[in-house]
């Protein structure tokens, strides 16, 4: 379970570096040092909305990863107000995720993922439409009827699903059956990268 949760980490953050740019800022926020490790703000609440306790700890995570990186030999920026990390997108990015050393370094610091904030992942994800909510509510119940009793229904918006056992062999069952809903192939082939 806690690779399933590192992993999810990992893909969070490399959704966060991806979505860089979106959201605003009030003006009241402060964006944490990786030499602080933490976040400070002058509202107590967050740009996107969140509570400022949830985003105040996602923030001062992402500063101590970004300290960490650095204390690895990587050049990382300091997160911002919502603790995203602009590693910088398209041929860079491709090119950092090869680097063998940033492999190296995000192994190490791969204790300092935490997952984003619901807040935070609202807050960067555009409003879906109709048919794309009753694609979730759909998968949910696909998924639900499958062997993942636990898989969690989505929000009115369509968004906001919690935490489930995805390791049980039902819940396994489950994702390849239900997969193609969402556009996941049944037999998906490796990754690469």
């Amino acid at each position: 379970m806690r690779t399933n949760r590192v992993l999810l980490a990992v893909a969070a953050s490399v959704m966060a570096l991806a979505m860089t740019g979106c959201g605003g800022d009030d003006g009241g926020s402060k964006v944490p040092t990786a030499a602080s490790g933490g976040a400070t703000t002058a509202s107590g609440s967050s740009a996107g909305g969140g509570s400022g306790d949830d985003v105040a700890a996602y923030v001062a995570a992402q500063g101590k990863y970004v300290k960490c990186l650095r204390e690895n030999g990587i050049d990382a920026p300091d997160p911002d107000a919502q603790g995203n990390i602009d590693f910088g997108g398209g041929d860079n990015l491709r090119a950092l995720k090869k680097d063998p050393k940033f492999k190296t370094a995000s192994v190490a610091c791969a204790d300092y993922l935490t997952a984003v904030p619901e807040s935070i992942e609202k807050g960067n994800q555009p409003a879906l439409t109709a048919a794309q909510i009753k694609v979730k509510q759909e998968y949910a119940t696909c998924m639900q009827k499958n062997g993942a009793a636990d898989f969690p229904d989505p929000g009115a918006d369509g968004l906001g699903q919690g935490e489930w056992d995805q390791t049980s062999a039902g819940a396994k069952r489950a994702i390849r059956i239900c997969g193609p809903i969402v556009g996941v192939p049944a037999t998906a082939a490796p990754g690469k990268g």
